[in-house]
């Protein structure tokens, strides 16, 4: 199949052929859907039932902190994230979706005023755009725009994932993230599945094998692809099992950094305890957490995305201090491990850290400084 071939194919899948997620033909989409936190649920009930009903999407990906930020949804389907995006960012802030299939940016367009006097904003903070996640510039998307990048189980429906990853990069800031959700197979997937139409447009035939995810967001310029979370995906259709017999699926949720090019220092963190929803906890991947109050020692590319994200703010940076051996803290947070099989399997980080196995017996004193102040250099 050409990539314009297969670009026509899932536009009519999800168009013309799909009505409701009633037609979906596996459950693909529905048992890798997550359980949204309180506070995202009551903003989820505010979103109209006809967009609700027309989402495809496979994972949660709303991540914390997006007040005033200006967000971009790749992909963004009937809008349901994009509406609940919108009423987390404010009316300050701004959330533009994108995607390539009319009836679907129909469904979107229709329920702005909608939301605009549901929310209570004096005039609308989002905006749809007719184009493909692969040529964001020909749909007047602008370069080093955007604070974050949302995508929800749309990436492996193109065919062309590196154009998509690339033009995701290109239109974050220096300090934004790519955070999203999507399918990943255990493996490589033979040209015979990859070709099977259907199993394409229900999200399994274009998944990547999550070796091939790190490999391309390193070559496009993001750091390593963070882990935040998974879960298993079943298909629960008997002809569509058979096909995919050997390989193993997972609904994954990352997030892709564009950092600077000169890294912050390693040093110690303690996180305030004010971003909503993890008020008490922050989990900036499955390893590597911030309890309210609490000293960590973090590498220089977690100090580098604390320092120069959304999240700086919330954050007490300070250089280590010398511990009991006489040399800088070491890191005391979790080995990441990308693989999310490995992590459904228990097995995917390994503790690390020189100054001993806990913070209680480290010999790292508290950092004293004030919150670290201003963030990247100009984007590039």
């Amino acid at each position: 199949m050409s990539e314009q071939s297969l670009l026509n194919d899932v536009k009519d899948y999800y168009g013309k052929v799909l009505k409701t997620s009633d037609d979906l033909k596996t459950n693909a989409c529905k048992t890798a859907c997550q359980k949204m936190p309180n506070h995202l649920l009551k903003t989820m009930k505010l979103v109209h039932d006809d967009v609700v009903a027309k989402y495809y999407g496979c994972g949660l990906i709303i991540p914390e902190n997006v007040q005033g930020c200006k967000v971009l949804d790749l992909g963004s389907g009937s809008g349901r994230d994009c509406y609940i995006l919108s009423k987390l960012v404010g009316e300050n802030g701004q959330v533009t979706g994108i995607d390539m299939t009319e009836e679907q940016i129909d469904v979107a367009r229709k329920y702005i005023d909608y939301h605009t006097k549901t929310f209570g904003f004096s005039k609308p903070n989002v905006e749809f755009k007719k184009g493909y996640i692969e040529r964001l510039r020909e749909a007047g998307i602008a370069k080093n725009e955007y604070d974050v990048i949302v995508s929800n189980c749309v990436v492996n429906l193109s065919p062309d994932k590196r154009a998509v990853l690339r033009e995701a990069y290109d239109s974050l800031k220096v300090g934004g993230e790519m955070y999203f959700s999507d399918v990943y197979c255990d493996k490589f997937l033979p040209e015979h599945i990859r070709k099977d139409k259907v199993l394409w447009g229900e999200c399994l035939s274009g998944a990547l094998a999550w070796t091939e995810l790190v490999q391309l967001a390193e070559e496009v310029g993001f750091c390593k692809p963070r882990l935040v979370k998974a879960s298993p995906i079943t298909v629960d259709n008997e002809e569509m099992e058979k096909i995919v017999t050997g390989y193993k699926f997972v609904s994954a949720t990352y997030r892709l950094v564009k950092l600077p090019l000169d890294l912050q220092p390693k040093c110690q963190v303690i996180y305030e305890g004010n971003i909503e929803g993890a008020e008490e906890e922050f989990f900036l991947d499955y390893a590597t957490s911030f309890k309210a109050g609490d000293v960590v020692s973090v590498d220089s590319e977690v100090a580098t995305i604390l320092h120069c994200s959304r999240y700086n703010s919330d954050f007490t940076l300070q250089p280590c201090d010398k511990g009991q051996n006489g040399s800088a803290c070491c890191p005391t947070t979790k080995k990441h491990n990308p693989d999310p099989f490995a992590l459904l399997e228990g097995k995917g980080y390994t503790d690390v850290g020189c100054c001993g196995p806990s913070k209680k017996d480290s010999g790292c004193s508290p950092p004293t400084s004030s919150k670290a102040q201003g963030c990247c250099p100009a984007s590039t």
